[in-house]
């Protein structure tokens, strides 16, 4: 028998908790976070001494909806995201940046989104 919704949200949140002790992100190298519903992606910059969000993007966002539906499938969706929100962080002035990811697997959509902020110039 497959698990229940909430036993699978709350073992990702406990290695989310785990992960987390170990993660910190700086004001000259912030925490990019990646959180990720059934249908979108979104990414935040986080400076964690400040405990400031510095840029928060999500696909549902009317500008990035118009750049995304030109890709077909969640995952090459993600990359595209990922290149998105990696120019918006370079524009803001963070080229370096420390990967949270979330408690999710590094597979699939996270991988993807990983992947295009790379391509996208973001050093991580």
């Amino acid at each position: 028998m497959g698990r229940s919704k909430e036993k699978k949200d709350l073992s990702r949140k406990r290695r989310h908790v785990r992960v987390r002790k170990k993660v910190a992100g700086t004001p000259d190298r912030p925490r990019l976070i990646v959180f990720r519903s059934t249908k979108h992606i979104y990414g935040q910059l986080v400076d964690d001494t400040r405990g400031v969000t510095l840029l928060g993007i999500a696909s549902l966002s009317p500008d990035v909806m118009a750049n995304l539906k030109e890709e077909k499938g969640k995952i090459a969706q993600s990359k595209l995201f990922g290149k998105y929100l990696a120019s918006k962080a370079i524009q803001a002035g963070f080229k370096r940046v420390v990967f949270d990811r979330g408690g999710y697997k590094y597979h699939g959509r996270v991988k993807a989104f990983a992947d295009g902020a790379r391509e996208g110039g973001l050093e991580f």
